[in-house]
């Protein structure tokens, strides 16, 4: 018995060095998304300029559509041709971006939401957990209505042992 947690320990202390590749697959969120889902923001400011189809939404900004939500400091809507879903081709975040699913958050400095295939696109210092377990890397892309994802740049992973007693 004590052989055998001594051989888990150095297992798991030697995960981290594993997965310190440059790339690993992920997941993230569900495959019940729905990206037909009304999007809803809210912010301190908001600025619309329909010579370019852009609008900015800036301080403590919220971005919910069903379950997934993401906050910012700034938010900015790419509208899309007609026709699209929600009439929103692209939401670009800045200044701290935290994504959240149901059951997994994500960090990063900058995050691009193209609300019509469902992806979400990560950067810088990317942190993402998922129960007692984190990945780090430098972007993070993920497809919403899959729920599979890619970590790439410099990763590394911490994974915590569950609490059994075998």
């Amino acid at each position: 018995m004590m052989f055998r947690s001594f051989l888990l320990m150095i297992l798991l202390s030697m995960a981290p060095l594993a997965a310190s590749a440059q790339a690993a697959n992920v997941s993230l969120g569900t495959a019940a998304f729905d990206a037909t889902q009304p999007v809803e923001v809210t912010a301190d400011e908001f600025s619309v300029d329909q010579s370019n189809g852009r609008a900015v939404f800036a301080g403590n900004v919220l971005v919910v559509q069903g379950s997934v939500r993401m906050s910012a400091g700034r938010v900015t809507i790419e509208y899309a041709d007609e026709g699209a879903a929600n009439g929103i081709a692209r939401l670009l975040a800045s200044g701290g971006v935290t994504f959240v699913t149901a059951s997994d958050a994500a960090e990063a400095a900058d995050a691009i939401y193209s609300v019509a295939d469902g992806t979400v696109t990560l950067s810088g210092s990317v942190l993402l957990t998922q129960g007692r377990n984190a990945i780090a890397g430098d972007r993070l892309v993920v497809n919403l209505g899959s729920g599979n994802g890619r970590m790439e740049g410099r990763v590394r992973t911490v994974f915590s042992p569950s609490n059994s007693n075998n």
